[in-house]
C-alpha cells in the first residue's frame, strides 16, 4: 500500500475530522425547530427503519479527547433527575403522529457510559420507557460500556433488557497511555470485565481502540493489537485520534501524533486481524465471519433509516429533517419538567442533501453500488459526482468496476478526508460542528 499520499507533515490540528451527518451541524439553525415539530406530527408516510438513541451522559473521569456533552459532577438525585427526564422525553415522542405505532429497528444506549448507571437506575429506566413503548422487535440493542464500571451482576442486568451487542470502549492496553489520555480504567479491568461479559454470554462482544492517543507508540500500540486479538472479540472498531475545538487537548495544545503515522498503525492492525480471520467491514471495523459481526445501526443510519436521539445534546433525524436537543443540562430537563420537548435546533434537507448524506455515510463502508443510488433517488451518481470520483482514481484512493465503487486501503484510511469533495460547494470549506 502506497501510504505517500498522506503528507508525512500533515499535523493533528484542532477541528472535526469524523463525518456523523451532512449537511455539516454548523448550519443547523433554532428557526428551523418548526420544521422538525412539523416531521413529528405528520403521520409517517415511508417504511424507513427507525432506531433510537439514548445518551447517558455521565462519566467517572472526562477523557482529554473527549468532545461529547458529558458530565462527572453530578450527584444521585441529579442522575435521578436527568432518567426522569429522558423517560418524559420518550413518552412525548410516542405520542407524536410521525411516530405513533412505529417498532424500533435498533436501540443504542451511548455515552457518556451508559454502564455508569446502576442495576436498579438501569431497570427502573427500561421500565419507564416500557410503558410508552417497545423494542421487542428491535434486530439490535447496543450498550456501550467502561471497564472500570462493570461487575458481573450488571452485566447480567444489562443482558436481561435484551442487550445483544456489548461494545466495550477499552481504547488501548498500556495502563501508562489510558492515564495520559484521562481514561478512569486501567487493563485489569479490560480483563476482568471481558470476561465476565463472555460468561453472561452476549451476541456480540464489540472492542473499541483508538489509534494515535498520547503517548503511544509503535512498540505500545503492536502490543494492544495483540492483546486485543487474544480476546477474541466478535468485531473490533478501531478510530483515528482527532482533536475537536472543546477537548482537554485542544485547550493544553497537546501534540497528537501525525494524521500519517496513526493511518500506518491502523493499517498494520487490519492487516493483524485479516490475518487472524477477521473481515473489513468499513473504515473503522473489522468482524468475524462467523455471523455476530453485525452493526444494524450504523448500517441502518447510513442508508436513510429515521432516528429519535433522546437526551441532552442528541441528534435525530425524521422525514428529511435533522434535528437536536438542547446542549446544556437546564435546557434539556426544564423543558421536559414543562411536558415540553428540548429540541434547539433543526435543518430540513432537500432529496440531493439527502442522497450525498447516504453517499458519503455509505463510502465509509469502503465501497458503493452505483445501482443502489440509481434504484432509491433515480440518480447517476458516477455523472452526477464525476469530478469527485474522477479525483478519487487519480490520487488511487478508489477503484470503479461497473456499478462498483471501491476505495483502496489507502483511500480507506482517510475515508472522512475525502468525503468533503462530494459536499454542495457551500458546505465544503465551513466549519463542521
Amino acid at each position: 500500500m502506497n501510504l505517500e499520499i498522506i503528507n508525512e507533515q500533515e499535523a493533528t490540528e484542532p477541528g472535526n475530522y469524523f463525518v456523523a451527518n451532512y449537511p455539516p451541524f454548523s448550519v443547523w439553525k433554532p428557526e428551523y425547530v418548526p420544521a422538525a415539530f412539523a416531521a413529528l406530527d405528520r403521520p409517517a408516510t415511508e417504511a424507513a427503519p427507525l432506531g433510537l438513541y439514548l445518551h447517558i451522559p455521565f462519566c467517572r473521569k472526562r477523557c482529554k479527547f473527549c468532545y461529547y456533552r458529558v458530565y462527572t459532577d453530578k450527584n444521585g438525585e441529579q442522575v435521578e433527575t436527568y432518567l426522569e427526564a429522558l423517560t418524559r422525553e420518550i413518552a412525548l415522542y410516542a405520542r407524536r403522529p410521525g411516530l405513533a405505532g412505529r417498532s424500533f429497528e435498533f436501540v443504542y444506549f451511548g455515552g457518556g457510559t451508559p454502564s455508569y448507571l446502576s442495576s436498579t437506575q438501569l431497570r427502573r429506566l427500561v421500565e419507564g420507557i416500557g410503558r410508552h413503548w417497545s423494542w421487542e422487535r428491535a434486530r439490535e440493542v447496543t450498550f456501550e460500556c467502561e471497564p472500570g464500571t462493570l461487575q458481573k451482576g450488571k452485566l447480567e442486568a444489562i443482558r436481561r433488557i435484551g442487550v445483544t451487542r456489548l461494545s466495550l470502549g477499552i481504547e488501548h492496553f498500556d495502563d501508562g497511555v489510558l492515564t495520559i489520555n484521562g481514561r478512569a480504567h486501567k487493563s485489569r479491568e479490560i480483563f476482568r470485565a471481558y470476561a465476565w461479559a463472555r460468561e453472561v454470554g452476549f451476541p456480540q462482544i464489540n472492542l473499541d481502540l483508538i489509534a494515535g492517543l498520547v503517548g503511544d507508540s509503535d512498540e505500545k500500540w503492536e502490543e494492544t493489537v495483540e492483546q486485543c486479538l487474544r480476546l477474541d472479540p466478535d468485531s473490533v472498531t478501531i478510530y483515528q485520534m482527532e482533536l475537536p475545538h472543546n477537548t482537554v487537548f485542544a485547550r493544553e495544545g497537546a501534540a497528537i501524533v501525525a494524521w500519517q503515522k496513526k493511518a500506518q498503525w491502523v493499517d498494520e492492525a487490519f492487516r493483524r486481524f485479516e490475518e487472524a480471520g477477521y473481515q473489513v467491514s468499513s473504515a473503522y471495523t473489522l468482524v468475524k465471519p462467523s455471523g455476530n459481526g453485525h452493526f444494524v445501526y450504523r448500517d441502518s443510519l447510513w442508508h436513510g433509516a429515521d432516528m429519535i436521539g433522546t437526551g441532552v445534546a442528541s441528534f435525530s433525524h425524521l422525514a428529511g429533517v435533522h434535528f437536536q436537543n438542547a446542549d446544556t443540562w437546564e435546557g434539556y430537563v426544564e423543558p421536559l419538567r414543562r411536558g415540553e420537548l428540548a429540541l434547539a435546533r433543526a435543518l430540513p434537507i432537500n432529496d440531493r442533501q439527502r442522497l450525498v448524506r447516504e453517499l458519503v455515510l455509505q463510502m465509509k463502508l469502503g465501497r458503493l453500488d452505483a445501482g443502489y443510488f440509481r434504484t432509491k433517488f433515480a440518480e447517476e451518481i458516477m455523472d452526477t459526482f464525476a469530478e469527485a470520483f474522477r479525483s478519487l482514481l487519480d490520487e488511487g484512493l478508489a477503484t470503479i468496476d461497473g456499478d462498483e465503487i471501491r476505495l483502496t486501503r489507502a483511500g480507506l484510511l482517510r475515508a472522512d478526508a475525502l468525503l468533503p469533495r462530494f459536499f454542495e460547494p457551500q458546505y465544503r470549506n465551513i466549519r463542521y460542528a
